[in-house]
Formats: structure tokens, sequence, C-alpha cells
């Protein structure tokens, strides 16, 4: 394989699939394209030439000129969104190609608010910059955090203004993923596309993904199983961190397991699991406390899509799958509780364990405590003066902690360092983000990089800015579908 412009090296067997699950789309130019932000370090990882790419890769990452070896597709999926299953596809993006590293590993370089395609359903294919500039930096700070995500490697200025309640600076986003397959790709393909090519993507999807269940006796009941231990262990991370995804819509459900799709997310301030961040989530089917629910949900929806090449016959079929989807609760909830374990520095298991975390976590949201930063005062031992920490619940709460860790033959000092590494001192905070976006927009980049690098760095001292949570009197934080 050869390397093409920019370090790149394009090997595009999504291509290869029937015509039906993409489409080949021109590009649409932009006036004045610059980036106004770039990931060199995952330049880097990805084995391309940063310094080349930084000075003259915008016409490129903006979707201007065509790159040797380029797929430049849109690809076609559906998904339920908030329960209602539709035809969508990518309305604004494009998928460059699958870049190769040495090595073999495999990754997605998609164009997103790069133009119109054939699935843009009447929009005009685009992106603002704020939105773009939310995706890039929430992404990276996932990444930091250890939770499998969707990168970024730019932010491109397109140089036009683009309509929506205002008029607002365009851009476009370099994203880069393990792959852009979603359970409503496989829902696209059972509803639209026929059995054989169901099955032509699924044998894509484990080819690329899960190459270790190639032989199995019927590897595509093995692709739901593998398929679903990933996702009870990323909603499992996204729990254990306060983070809220806000649109669990199945085309936002990755098979790799990565977080995808950075539109109305936000780490939670005071724990409340009915907390919802979506402007139009009003009956909260995407709360934090939901995720779990939800992930299950998605997932029957993916094993539906799978029946008719699970087996031939559709009872059979429902019969092997069934168990399959039946195991998730007890997978989320042994993953869940791993994590949660060690944010306390339990190395064992214990059956009292989980008694002690949702005991801990019932003192939270009555107390109304800020999520992270109780965390981090168990963690560092310094607790401030707010309700929880002084209240006698707590203090018969915190009598059993060092009582467990004593049965694990661990001292507090001990189990502390452990959690050093697992409690993240910051979090990208709502209100500190927004804020940090909306003068990055104004021109002002200060605070917005200086947000970036404190995030990509959670577990060592921050500034106090960055760390407290919102004043009692600010505005309750929406977000919307902007990414």
């Amino acid at each position: 394989m050869q390397q093409q412009q920019f370090g790149f090296r394009f090997d595009n067997k999504y291509t290869t699939l029937p015509q039906s699950f993409f489409t080949k789309v021109q590009l649409n130019r932009v006036k004045k394209p610059s980036i106004a932000i770039f990931n060199r370090s995952l330049a880097q990882e990805l084995q391309l030439n940063a310094d080349e790419l930084l000075q003259s890769g915008a016409k490129i990452l903006a979707g201007n000129l065509e790159l040797e070896g380029a797929a430049q597709i849109a690809q076609a999926y559906a998904g339920h969104q908030f329960g209602h299953l539709n035809m969508l596809g990518d309305g604004r993006a494009l998928l460059l190609g699958e870049h190769v590293l040495a090595n073999g590993d495999r990754f997605d370089v998609q164009l997103k608010g790069s133009g119109r395609t054939p699935y843009s359903r009447g929009g005009d294919g685009r992106a603002a910059l704020g939105p773009m500039m939310r995706e890039f930096i929430i992404s990276e700070a996932m990444h930091a955090l250890g939770i499998p995500t969707t990168r970024s490697l730019a932010v491109t200025s397109t140089g036009d203004v683009i309509y929506r309640e205002q008029a607002l600076e365009g851009a476009v986003l370099t994203r880069i993923a393990q792959s852009h397959l979603r359970v409503g790709t496989f829902q696209y393909a059972a509803t639209f596309a026929g059995i054989e090519n169901l099955r032509a993507l699924a044998d894509y999807a484990i080819a690329r993904h899960y190459p270790e269940i190639l032989q199995d006796e019927n590897r595509y009941l093995a692709l739901l199983e593998c398929v679903l231990d990933k996702q009870a262990a990323l909603v499992a991370k996204w729990q254990s961190v306060g983070f809220i995804h806000g649109v669990m819509n199945t085309d936002n459900m990755t098979i790799s397991g990565e977080t995808i799709d950075y539109g109305p997310c936000a780490f939670m301030d005071t724990f409340d699991p009915a907390t919802v961040f979506s402007s139009i989530d009003t009956q909260g089917r995407y709360a934090y406390g939901n995720q779990p629910n939800i992930a299950l949900w998605n997932l029957t929806r993916f094993a539906e899509s799978l029946l008719p090449i699970i087996a031939t016959d559709l009872e059979e079929a429902i019969q092997l799958a069934q168990p399959v989807v039946e195991r998730f609760p007890s997978a989320f909830e042994g993953y869940y509780f791993s994590e949660m374990r060690e944010k306390l520095g339990l190395l064992s298991t214990n059956e009292q364990d989980e008694a002690l975390i949702l005991q801990l976590l019932e003192y939270m949201e009555r107390f109304e405590v800020d999520y992270t930063n109780t965390f981090r005062a168990l963690t560092e031992g310094v607790y401030p003066k707010n309700l929880l920490f002084q209240s006698e619940e707590f203090l018969q709460w915190e009598q059993q902690w060092p009582a467990r860790l004593d049965a694990q033959g661990t001292t507090i000092e001990e189990a502390r360092d452990i959690m050093k590494t697992v409690n993240p001192v910051i979090i990208p905070r709502n209100h500190v983000v927004e804020q940090a976006i909306n003068e990055f927009v104004e021109g002002e980049p200060a605070l917005f990089l200086q947000l970036l690098q404190a995030v990509t760095n959670p577990y060592t001292t921050a500034d106090s800015k960055f760390t407290e949570p919102p004043q009692d009197d600010s505005p309750p934080f929406v977000s919307y579908c902007g990414t």
C-alpha cells in the first residue's frame, strides 16, 4: 500500500460493499478554508505529516480539494430517533476513506459539515464553528479519561456564513473513528437492503472489528455478543464519570463500542440520575439514569436486525438471540461496579460493595452535591463544608469504607493513590466549555486552549475556574443537536 498525500494510506474496503450502502459525492467547496485548531499529537499517532497538514492541508480538511486515494462517499444508515425509525444517512458528512497504519490498524477519516449529500433531507449539509469546537474538546476530554471515543483531528473554518437561528461562521470537523458502522447501519440493511446485503455488511463488520470470531459456528450471533459487551463496558464508563450522551438514538451507537456524535451531551455537575441536557428530550428518555436501559433497547434493535442471518427460521433466531440480549443487565452491572469500586480504591470484590457504592450515591443525590468534586474530595481526603460531608449519614458511611479497605489489606493512603488515577480533578464543565467556545468564535482563543490543556490532563492539578461547579443562580444548562 503506497503512502499518499500528507501521509495518508487509504485502503477503502467499505466501498467494496454493495452500492446501496453508500453514495459517491462531489465536493462542496467553501470560500476561504483555514485551520482553526489542529490536533498535532493525534496526527502523529496516525502517522500523518503534521507539519505539512497544518501548513497546507486546509483545503483538504475543508473538502475543497480531492485527496489522492480518497473514497469520498456518504454512508447510508437508518435509526430510531427518540423511538421512531427513520431513513437517515450522512446528511452533512463525507467519508474520505479508511486510513491504515503501518501495523494494520484502520481508521475512518470523515469530514463533518462538508456540505450536502443525497441524504441531507433538505438541509444545507454544513456545520457551525461553535458546535464543531464543542465536539473537538469533548471528544478529546473523553479520550483522556480513557473512554472509547471518536476523536478530532482538526476543525477548519470555511470562511462561509451558515444560517440557523442566526448567521454563524461555518466549519468542518475532521473526525477519526475505528469506523462509522452504527446499529442504524444494520437497521438500514435489514429494512431496505435485503438479506444478502445484510450478510455482506455483517461480514465486513466482523472482519474489521472482531476478526477473532470469523470462524465461529454462528459468527453473526457472536457479533451480537461482541457488540453487546462493548456497549455494556462503554456505558459503564459513561456512568462512572457522570457523562450524559443526550441523544442515544440507534444511529449514534457504534458497532466498535466508541462514543460518537457529541451533540446535546454534557458532564453532570450536581448528582441527579434524572439529569437531561438535550433541549428536545422533554420526557427524559436519555437522562443519565436511563442510559443503561436505552443501551439495552438499542441492542435489542440490533439483535432484531441480525435475526435473518442468525438463523433461517425466525423462531430459532429469536431463541438464539434472546438469551444474549438478556445478558446485558448483568454485563453492564459487572462493568459498572468494577468502575465504581476503583473510584473508591477497592481492588477486590465483596458482596457488600454494591450496597456501599449505592448508599454513597443515594447520599450524594439527597444532599445535591457535585459528582466529580465529591469523588475527588474522597480521593484527596480533604472534605468541603457541605451538607453531605457534615451529615450523620456520611459519617456512618465513612466508617464502613475504611473497614472494607482493611478487609482487602489496603490502607486508606494506598487506596487514595489508586483513586488519583481514576477520579478526575477536572471534567469539561458545561458553563466553562460554552464560555471558552464563545470566546474562541469571537477571536479570543486563550481560554479554550487553556481548557483543552486541562481536560486532556484530567488527573493533574487544574485552575479552580475549571473545577468549580456553576453558581447556584446560573440558569440550567441545555445543549442542542448542533453537532
